[in-house]
């Protein structure tokens, strides 16, 4: 598991994304607040309710739009 944080330019950390040994990847606010996840077998991008946003890895643009 890797954890990587996102940051403003100014250095401030709003948010973070998890990536699993599988390749899943799921987005949190800076919170810890879940915003959604990818799923690498199906190449999908869900919210935080299992709603597709998107096909393809979204997940940073879901901290970004976020904050």
């Amino acid at each position: 598991m890797e954890e990587v944080w996102i940051k403003e330019f100014s250095g401030r950390k709003i948010g973070r994304i998890v990536t699993e040994t599988n390749g899943d990847r799921t987005a949190y606010d800076f919170y810890g607040r879940k915003l959604g996840t990818y799923y690498k077998y199906r190449d999908q991008t869900t919210d935080f309710y299992g709603r597709i946003l998107a096909y393809g890895d979204i997940t940073p643009a879901l901290v970004w739009e976020k904050r």
